[in-house]
């Protein structure tokens, strides 16, 4: 409990971690919005994990299309 108050009481801390995990959660949720893949879409939403969740789906889908035609990760 004293880990979790002094990185309350510690605000640049604080800061930093939310920056982080709001900058990842955004992409995440980018992704899975033009991937059209709602699950994904609402687990990010919902769940809060510093970003982890969101780091790996963002290099596991990193160039995948799955036969989509007009997939939004074409490298042109």
């Amino acid at each position: 409990m004293d880990q979790l108050n002094t990185i309350f009481s510690n605000q640049p801390l604080l800061l930093l971690i939310l920056a982080w995990s709001l900058a990842w959660k955004g992409l995440a949720l980018w992704r899975a919005s033009q991937r059209n893949e709602k699950g994904w879409f609402i687990v990010f939403l919902v769940v809060n994990l510093l970003g982890l969740p969101e780091i790996i789906y963002l290099l596991v889908t990193n160039g995948k299309c799955y036969g989509k035609e007009d997939c939004c990760c074409d490298k042109k």
